[in-house]
């Protein structure tokens, strides 16, 4: 049981309201804020609190909340891929990636994950435990300090589906944006969802400016039921409608990750019943070689493939990217470096 709460999952309201509850000035609370959004790692290091409230401080929360336990970089692109402990010992992961428009982290939204899909790593040993806003954050903390580097983006695609932890995402947010603190821009921020329908209408009336990116990998419901568990709980229709809700609500365009495995979903046939269920919409298609896991014999597909398959979806005028391949030499794609850093250590 978790004796210190997280101090950086708090705002300035909570704060107020816990320095009121234990005498000590409201007006302390945006000082406070200001240290702990801003990266501080040690609460003496707050020098314009007086040495009392400091105390009180380091005796009831938690301030440096993630520690660095394995960093490994790639010799091929300058990709970082980093394995986090947390409080109780458990373990997440985060990528760094370097780019000419600026840099970027994917960070974990939950320690494993029960969404049950496939080809992903991650969910291999289901869900321990949500992350907090505040660890999210300091994931980032982390990182910008390892690099020496501003982190400009941030995508929440790590280990966890971010819809399934829904408040502390929320909470993230509001932090992460907020012009006190690290400042980074909703437009500067991608959501990844395997596709929680309700959560996705929660998250529509937020009316964010943040790109939300949904993995779909398969246009039929059999098939997708086949790779992804939660298409038997919300099927293509009902996602698909709440897609088109999220647009008419927040004007944004959608992003449908689309990974491709070598004779599962990477035929002409598949490439146009994708182009069948989205054509129309506000939205955009990643393609993206699925990285192989131990526990599974999906094989990415060709390149050839993977061009005849982009060009079907651009024949019906859906814009389509693929993903260039970032880190594959230190296990950068979700949940790889955690699975084995665990398995080696029940070994």
């Amino acid at each position: 049981m978790e004796t210190f709460k997280d101090i950086r999952s708090m705002d300035v309201k909570a704060l107020e309201a816990v320095l009121i509850e234990n005498k000590f000035p409201k007006f302390r609370a945006k000082q406070i804020f200001d240290w702990v959004q801003k990266g501080t790692n040690e609460f003496e290091q707050m020098q314009n609190l007086p040495q009392k409230l400091r105390t009180f401080l380091a005796s009831t929360f938690r301030l440096s909340n993630v520690q660095t336990v394995r960093q490994l970089k790639s010799e091929k692109d300058g990709t970082q891929k980093f394995l986090f402990e947390l409080f109780d010992h458990h373990i997440i992961e985060a990528v760094y990636m370097p780019y000419k428009h600026g840099n970027s982290i994917c960070i974990s939204t939950q320690v494993g994950c029960r969404m049950g899909c496939s080809f992903c790593a991650s969910t291999k040993d289901g869900l321990v435990r949500d992350v907090t806003a505040g660890e999210m954050l300091g994931q980032i903390w982390m990182v910008q300090e390892a690099t020496s580097s501003r982190i400009n983006n941030v995508v929440l695609m790590g280990s966890g589906e971010p819809l399934d932890n829904f408040k502390e995402v929320e909470r993230f947010l509001e932090l992460v944006n907020h012009e006190r603190g690290l400042n980074i821009g909703m437009r500067h921020i991608t959501l990844s969802t395997c596709g929680l329908v309700e959560e996705i209408d929660l998250l529509s009336q937020k009316k964010w400016q943040l790109t939300l990116a949904i993995s779909l990998h398969a246009a039929n419901d059999k098939l997708r039921s086949e790779m992804m568990p939660i298409n038997k709980k919300y099927n293509l229709q009902a996602l698909m409608n709440a897609c088109k809700r999220y647009v008419e609500e927040t004007g944004r365009r959608l992003t449908f990750e689309y990974a491709l495995v070598e004779g599962v979903n990477d035929s002409a046939t598949d490439a146009r019943e994708l182009s069948q269920l989205i054509k129309g919409m506000l939205c955009h298609v990643n393609l993206i070689p699925v990285n192989p896991i131990d526990e599974e014999s999906f094989k990415p597909s060709t390149e050839k493939r993977i061009q005849q398959f982009k060009e079907v979806l651009e024949k019906s005028r859906i814009p389509t990217t693929v993903r260039r391949e970032m880190g594959r030499d230190i296990n950068a794609a979700c949940g790889q470096l955690r699975k084995s850093y665990m398995d080696d250590q029940k070994s």
